[in-house]
């Protein structure tokens, strides 16, 4: 893995490539706080900063990420923006709720603002073997979410195996899931390499059986632009660059902004 790694990094490792490829990280990033300390005044300043972007002649991040209460602030400030609102639902991040509830609190989300949910799947009900279960509750989270995009984290760090990682994307694309992604943040290992090549590898298959494109969104733990160019390499060799986009690519982050932006901001 890690010469692959290293031979489909090689584009994007120095001069205009790189650049052109940081840049356009920029706009797949979902700026996220998902921290028991978040209040509005954490999320208000988090607003401006993905507002502060395009004003400083950046491309504007994708969505800014938040838990539900704090949907309808980062709606009405992203306002005529461009930049979507996200906010987790389900029982993130341990997805350890009866499904009827997980429904409700996605329905707030949504009722507020929310333009997408991130879901976090059971991994206990996973491990044990229930994957109609798994299925079905990303069914009735994505009846939910109406005209909101649904992402479904597997946990791959709690999913330990190729063979779960494999078998948890494709339960989460049967039931409707629009991305996977890999982590919540909130558990280490987070995202990894190898557990994004086999969700990849799942979203080729279905793409190549049905004709349908699910997006995919790494998080937790990318926090340079070194890390954040092996995912954008695996997309781009895995899936083809029309997957180099927000509507099918995404990175979660917190830091990883302020380190592109740093880097583009020295080259000029």
């Amino acid at each position: 893995m890690e010469k692959y790694l290293e031979e489909i990094t090689k584009p994007f490792s120095a001069g205009q490539p790189r650049k052109e490829a940081l840049s356009r990280l920029l706009g797949l990033l979902d700026l996220t706080t998902l921290d028991g300390t978040d209040n509005p005044e954490k999320v208000n300043a988090l607003c401006n900063k993905a507002l502060s972007f395009s004003a400083n002649g950046f491309p504007s991040p994708a969505a800014v990420c938040v838990y539900p209460p704090f949907a309808a602030l980062v709606s009405a400030k992203l306002s005529g923006s461009g930049i979507f609102t996200a906010s987790v639902a389900g029982a993130f991040p341990s997805g350890q709720l009866p499904v009827h509830l997980k429904v409700a609190e996605a329905d707030y989300a949504v009722a507020h603002g929310a333009d997408e949910i991130d879901m976090v799947i059971s991994r206990g009900t996973f491990l044990a073997g229930d994957y109609n279960t798994i299925v079905d509750e990303v069914a009735a989270m994505k009846m939910a979410c109406g005209n909101a995009h649904l992402k479904v984290i597997l946990e791959t760090g709690e999913l330990v195996t190729p063979g779960n990682i494999r078998l948890a994307s494709q339960l989460a694309i049967e039931g409707g899931a629009d991305f996977i992604k890999t982590s919540t943040g909130k558990m280490q290992p987070a995202a990894t390499p190898e557990a994004m090549a086999v969700m990849l590898d799942a979203i080729k298959e279905h793409f190549e059986n049905t004709g349908v494109k699910i997006g995919i969104k790494p998080a937790g733990g990318i926090s340079t632009p070194e890390q954040a160019l092996v995912y954008y390499a695996l997309v781009s060799d895995k899936l083809g660059d029309e997957w180099l986009k927000k509507s099918l690519f995404r990175i979660g982050a917190s830091r990883l902004a302020d380190a592109i932006v740093n880097e583009l901001s020295d080259d000029k």
